[in-house]
């Protein structure tokens, strides 16, 4: 079973991109790798996102050539996704009972 939440992926609204900050174009991009979860025609959990703008959702997708100040999508990923989860803690969108 896969961990879904439509209303942590609509967060991603109206924030900045975690690596850029731009702001208009910021969603919840998910990761695209086997290891978190992702399959043929399956998403990674909805917990392994990251609060990216189209640019770089693009980059992390590998349809679009990555930003030299990463060596891999993957890379690229889970530093963004490391920024969404601690923007999560500090909001206190994720609390610890």
């Amino acid at each position: 079973m896969s961990f879904r939440s439509s209303k942590l992926l609509r967060l991603a609204k109206d924030r900045p991109c975690v690596l850029c900050s731009r702001t208009g174009d910021t969603i919840s991009a998910h990761a695209n790798s086997t290891a978190l979860g992702k399959g043929k025609g399956i998403k990674a959990p909805d917990c392994c996102i990251a609060w990216v703008c189209q640019k770089h959702h693009r980059q992390i997708d590998g349809t679009e050539r990555l930003d030299p100040a990463y060596s891999s999508p993957m890379e690229m990923f889970l530093w963004a996704h490391a920024k969404t989860v601690l923007l999560w803690f500090e909001e206190g969108i994720v609390t610890v009972a």
